[in-house]
């Protein structure tokens, strides 16, 4: 747990690794806290401790927010749920029919080729509506592009903004939308004009730390998606990668068979491959992915098995 010292007293925030999204827990007067994404499922464990370390006894985790449904955002809500019943979970509204049918392949688990454990939705969360918690109201804004159904909040008395993967310090998210070539770049700038919009004093992102230099931020962010435009295809290597290396934090090693098993099953993987092309067939184009995260020292490679690093 990380508490930043740029943030009010109230808000404590998580600081997680790449295969769970950073968490931040707001503490009322009233012993009651609320707390905005749980990390992905095969921490959940971690997650539970964190939250728990950081109530004391003092407080009860009465309200959980997911900024948007990937699983490294909402994989902690099952066991969260488990142990504090009486949560209220709030959800973007547009993913409520989907969780409320468990819809796994609309949920993007089953095409990314990853887990979360289900949970309930308690409320919607609609662009323009607010979220009241002590003394701060998270005001809702929608923020496709990375994920068409995501939203961010704004709390316009400190001006902090909760930006989950529309802006990080260093870029964004994957461009899931791109996928089917449906404007999702398009999408992602105007998530980025509406912050500029915001003017928040503080981004508290999905991943990576607090901060401030929110102008810096936007111009790395606009120029990443410049180049994407200009390459859609450096946006789908980079998605391939990004998928790829996601799963090695999971599983640390995995025999290659595998692999190819766990890959010949991700329909996301499956249509980068069909865009990309390419002469070779699925499995030499995996192994090209591969070796372009070895080159970038992200996994290690033998005969039979593939290594994270």
């Amino acid at each position: 747990m990380q508490d930043s010292v740029s943030l009010p007293p109230d808000l404590l925030f998580f600081e997680r690794g790449w295969l769970s999204s950073n968490s931040l827990m707001q503490l009322d007067q009233d012993g009651q806290s609320l707390l905005v994404d749980t990390g992905y499922v095969a921490h959940e464990q971690q997650t539970l401790a964190l939250v728990q370390q950081a109530l004391k006894g003092k407080h009860q985790l009465t309200h959980l927010v997911n900024t948007h449904l990937h699983s490294d955002h909402c994989g902690g809500n099952h066991i969260l749920q488990k142990f504090y019943p009486s949560i209220q979970t709030h959800i973007p509204a547009l993913d409520a029919d989907a969780v409320d049918g468990w819809d796994e392949s609309r949920l993007t688990y089953l095409p990314t080729g990853q887990h979360c454990k289900p949970f309930r939705s308690d409320h919607s969360l609609v662009s323009g509506a607010c979220i009241e918690f002590g003394n701060r109201q998270w005001e809702i804004h929608a923020c496709p592009g990375h994920d068409d159904h995501a939203v961010m909040l704004y709390e316009p008395q400190d001006r902090i903004l909760i930006s989950g993967d529309a802006l990080w310090e260093n870029g964004f998210g994957v461009v899931f939308p791109e996928f089917e070539g449906d404007g999702g770049f398009d999408r992602v700038e105007e998530s980025l004009n509406l912050i500029k919009v915001l003017d928040p004093r503080l981004v508290v992102p999905g991943h990576g730390r607090v901060f401030s230099d929110v102008t810096t931020a936007l111009q790395r962010a606009h120029s990443r998606l410049t180049q994407f435009r200009k390459s859609p295809q450096s946006h789908d290597e980079y998605a391939a990668k990004v998928l790829i290396k996601f799963k090695l934090l999971e599983w640390q090693s995995i025999e290659r068979e595998h692999f190819l098993a766990w890959a010949d099953k991700n329909a996301y993987l499956i249509s980068l491959f069909t865009k990309s092309q390419t002469t070779a067939n699925y499995k030499d184009w995996l192994e090209q992915v591969l070796k372009q995260l070895q080159a970038a020292g992200a996994c290690s490679l033998t005969i039979n098995n593939i290594v994270n690093a």
